[in-house]
Parts: structure tokens; C-alpha cells; sequence
């Protein structure tokens, strides 16, 4: 324990936390992505879209293993505290960082620092917000801007985004989080000792595209339902699932 407390007292000890936690947000936001797209694949022969039996799915990972639930909370924990930690140590860095040099080589840094990396705390902060806008809206019906109800996935994304205002903000905040993700996942081979002048290009270049394809994927489902491209699977039963 006073090892992991020494390694965290460092700045080299944060930006490590910072870049494996980034790691792991990283991973989820793909496959948060991915489960996401199955709204385009339709619906089963019963009438129960895909995407709500993939969010079911989710609910008895591990069964009979695992009670259910089990398996998805202990993911939500580990992404909670990835987040928590994330956020934290990213804040303590920047005030180091803002404590440590002086203000003309704060000024040129500033120059020469790409745009993103330039406003990394601001989008940091309006992604936070939003994740937890988000969690209220969509997962626990706690905000409702649409009829909601619990399990049944399409059918809430479909009330939620045929609304054009919450659709284009969903769209709008997918820059945003491109615009971060960019940005931090570079610093995330940066971090951990994987760049290098050999392979920077193709390493920029994994950022540029992943950024993309996530932020692309996440905001080609609200984009969808206000264009009216999305039918409705026939027979919509999502009772089904939630039995």
C-alpha cells in the first residue's frame, strides 16, 4: 500500500493511473459502441429487436455462474472507478502542470499544443456532465424526454431521439467526445512508452481512425431515428425479453 501511495505522490504515478483508466474507457466506449449499432440489425422472428437482447444479455452474463446482474455491476464498477480515478488525476496534473512552469512558457506551450490537447479539461468536463446526464436519461429513466421504460432499449431510443433537439445534442456531444478522445488516446501511447518515430504515423493514425469510427458509430443511432431511416421491427414485443 505505501508503494501504490509513493507511485501515486509522482507525476510519472497519475499519468500512468490516468493513461490505464483511459485504457480501460477507451475499451468500453468501443464496445458500448459496438452493442449501440445493433439497433440497425432488426428484430428477432418474435418481434424482439436485437439491441434489447443485447442489453438482456448483459443483465445474465455469468448465469447460472453468476446471479444476474452480477457480472454487469462488477463492469459498471470497475468503469465507475476508472472514471472516478481518471477525472481525478487528470485534474491534479493540470494544477501541477499550471503551478509548475511560468507564464511565458505556459503562453508558447499554449501555441504549440494541438487544439485538443488546448481544451482537454473543458471537453473533460462536458463529457463528465454528460455521462451523467446520460445515465439518468437512458439507463435509470430518472430524465425523461420521452416515454421510458425499463428493458425495453428500442423503444426508448426511438422516443428519446425521434425529438430533434435531443437527437442534434446527442450528435453534438459525439464531436465533443471525438474532439477529447483524439487527443487522449495519442497521449495514452505517449504515457505508456509506446511511441516512438518509427511507428508515431501509424500510431496517429489508429488515433485519427478510432476516434472517428466511435465517435461516427455513437452518433449515426440518434442521427438515424430523427432521419426516419430506422424502422420499427414488426410485431415490437419487448415484453418478451423482460419476462
Amino acid at each position: 500500500m505505501k508503494r501504490l501511495k509513493a507511485i501515486y505522490a509522482t507525476s510519472i504515478g497519475k499519468k500512468f493511473i490516468a493513461a490505464i483508466t483511459g485504457l480501460v474507457l477507451f475499451g468500453f466506449l468501443i464496445g458500448h459502441m459496438a452493442g449501440n449499432l445493433k439497433v440497425f440489425t432488426g428484430a428477432t422472428s418474435e418481434g424482439v429487436p436485437h439491441i434489447d437482447e443485447y442489453a438482456h444479455a448483459l443483465k445474465v452474463l455469468g448465469e447460472p455462474f453468476l446471479p444476474e446482474m452480477v457480472a454487469l455491476w462488477s463492469a459498471r464498477t470497475i468503469l465507475i472507478v476508472s472514471l472516478i480515478l481518471h477525472v481525478i488525476v487528470v485534474i491534479q496534473l493540470s494544477r501541477q502542470s499550471a503551478e509548475a512552469r511560468p507564464i511565458g512558457y505556459a503562453r508558447s506551450r499554449k501555441r504549440a499544443a494541438s487544439l485538443p490537447a488546448q481544451y482537454m479539461m473543458y471537453t473533460g468536463m462536458l463529457i463528465l456532465a454528460f455521462v451523467i446526464f446520460h445515465v439518468l436519461h437512458l439507463t435509470t429513466g430518472t430524465i425523461q424526454l420521452g416515454k421510458f421504460e425499463h428493458g425495453a432499449v428500442f423503444s426508448n431510443l426511438r422516443e428519446s431521439f425521434s425529438q430533434f433537439p435531443v437527437a442534434a445534442g446527442y450528435i453534438l456531444m459525439m464531436l465533443v467526445i471525438g474532439f477529447h478522445l483524439f487527443h487522449g488516446v495519442w497521449s495514452l501511447f505517449q504515457t505508456l512508452g509506446l511511441d516512438n518515430p518509427d511507428r508515431n504515423k501509424l500510431l496517429r493514425g489508429f488515433a485519427m481512425v478510432s476516434t472517428f469510427v466511435i465517435a461516427f458509430g455513437f452518433a449515426a443511432v440518434p442521427a438515424a431515428f430523427i432521419l426516419g431511416v430506422i424502422p420499427d421491427p414488426v410485431g415490437y414485443a419487448s415484453e418478451i425479453i423482460k419476462k
